[in-house]
């Protein structure tokens, strides 16, 4: 694995705020109080981070289908086919309450380092991928179960 660039580092680290607002006001109900007045009761507390997970996973298939890109033949067509995976995911899974809708986000962002281990160990993915991935997914699955307890 390579160092990460600068960009992305930022970029995916910016991409972790409304994951730790979400557990923050999970964890802070009069930082919950505040944000939903200023905000709206959709922007705080597990809701905040079960929306923007939804956005996330959906995002993630984009990123993936671009890695197919840089795949040949029958490769190619698998990795086009694994790309769609985070997308569907989040569209047959989201339901039953919160509670229910969180742990299937935490499967779909458990499963998806496997896909992005599949891309990056067949060279699609750049060199530093799986050291940013593994970082910016702990982060993620910590503020997720952090949403859970309420």
């Amino acid at each position: 694995m390579t160092e990460i660039p600068r960009t992305p580092l930022l970029l995916a680290l910016a991409g972790l705020l409304p994951f730790l607002w979400s557990a923050a006001t999970v964890l802070s109900p009069g930082l919950a109080d505040w944000g939903q007045g200023i905000l709206g009761a959709r922007f705080v507390g597990p809701y905040a981070g079960l929306f923007y997970s939804t956005v996330i996973l959906s995002f993630m298939s984009g990123v993936l289908w671009g890695f197919a890109t840089k795949m040949t033949g029958s490769s190619a067509s698998l990795g086009y086919v694994l790309s769609v995976l985070p997308a569907l995911w989040v569209f047959f899974t989201m339901g039953g309450g919160a509670y229910n809708a969180g742990i299937m986000l935490l499967i779909g962002f458990t499963g998806i380092l496997g896909l992005d281990w599949y891309f990056w160990r067949a060279g699609a993915a750049p060199g530093w991928w799986m050291r940013l991935r593994l970082m910016i997914t702990a982060v993620v699955l910590l503020c997720l179960v952090i949403g859970l307890t309420q």
